[in-house]
């Protein structure tokens, strides 16, 4: 996988103009706290457009969950991204925090999905390795880098920096794929399935 660093600066000018100001949501989602990022690719780069998270609170599950649904569908419409892209489930080594983190990507993608976005999964790894080349860089080195590549004077919340991250990782993916007309392809386990 590329390193986004390299190739972000330089997005691919043959692009329709349409697509030189997508917006993409990046998700990075939680029981308890869900963060959110939300770039523009202006077809010369990424700009920050905004960031933040999604708080549940310390209620029973299924509220939770309607939080993260009501959340996300509420910075879809606000926002109006056109792309999501959103961080698979790790194995965490608790199976019980595994299974909330999994139900509340389900919340956070059929958000997505009704409101017609197209979405697609990252690995932690992956995400890591797009923005700081290594997919053991620790969460403040991705905070560095996002910093960096959105040019941000200060520092985002560490969840949110995860998020913008994705959103950098897929608005990446979504460049180098373009100019070859596999816009529509999605990435499932490293490989892209049209």
């Amino acid at each position: 996988m590329c390193n986004i660093a390299a190739h972000l600066t330089h997005c691919v000018n043959t692009r329709t103009k349409a697509a030189q100001t997508t917006l993409t949501l990046g998700m990075d989602p939680a029981s308890s706290i869900t963060a959110y990022g939300i770039i523009r690719d202006t077809g010369r780069g990424c700009e920050y457009v905004a960031s933040g998270c999604i708080r549940t609170g310390t209620g029973e599950l299924p509220e939770r969950l309607n939080a993260v649904f009501a959340g996300v569908s509420e910075i879809i419409q606000t926002y109006q991204p056109v792309t999501m892209g959103i961080e698979q489930v790790f194995m965490a080594r608790n199976a019980d925090s595994a299974l909330k983190l999994g139900q509340a990507r389900g919340a956070a993608i059929v958000a997505g999905a009704q409101a017609g976005l197209a979405v697609s999964e990252y690995s932690a790894t992956q995400v890591k390795s797009a923005i700081a080349g290594s997919g053991r860089a620790a969460k403040e080195q991705v905070q560095m880098m996002v910093m960096h590549l959105l040019k941000l004077t200060k520092k985002p919340q560490i969840d949110a920096s995860d998020a913008l991250a994705i959103a950098l990782c897929h608005a990446h993916h979504r460049q180098t794929l373009l100019p070859h007309g596999l816009s529509a392809a999605k990435l499932r386990g490293g490989r892209l399935s049209l």
